[in-house]
């Protein structure tokens, strides 16, 4: 199989996110990470991924950043992956998706599971992208400025 290309370094700050977490499998257990579980174990339990690409996706969450190695919270000898704050900066990724998800993938009336504030029990309001004035914006209110040569010179 063709490794496939580094997008570390690439100027677009959606590339380089892609390349740390891109991966279903990686976003699947950050989720599963929000929801609590810290032990391979458990990742496997929920996830049903082979063990294998479950050891290869800790492991690069880990090199990332996104997850650290703690000893277990019980006193076992097992050791646990703890979302670090690079890894807790995702929680607005996955309720994005989520709210994508439940806008663009099921029917009307479809079961699916709620996101809901702790305290209240209540659900947590859409998520918005907002101008500095607090209008909502869509995708054709905002512009990417690309770098290139002539904004890296001062040009």
């Amino acid at each position: 199989m063709a490794k496939r290309k580094s997008l570390k370094t690439d100027p677009c700050p959606v590339a380089r996110a892609l390349d740390a977490i891109g991966e279903r499998w990686s976003l699947l257990i950050v989720r599963d990470a929000f929801d609590g579980m810290r032990r391979f174990g458990e990742f496997q339990k929920s996830l049903g991924v082979a063990k294998n690409i479950l050891a290869d996706r800790l492991h690069t969450l880990v090199e990332e950043g996104i997850f650290s190695i703690a000893p277990a919270s019980d006193g076992t000898a097992y050791q646990e992956y703890v979302l670090t704050p690079k890894g807790l900066g995702l929680f607005p990724v996955v309720v994005g998706l989520r709210q994508w998800s439940e806008a663009q993938l099921f029917d009307a009336g479809e079961a699916h599971s709620i996101l809901l504030e702790r305290d209240t029990h209540a659900p947590v309001r859409r998520m918005e992208v907002l101008a500095p004035d607090g209008r909502v914006l869509q995708a054709g209110d905002t512009l990417v400025l690309k770098v290139g040569p002539a904004m890296e010179s001062g040009a």
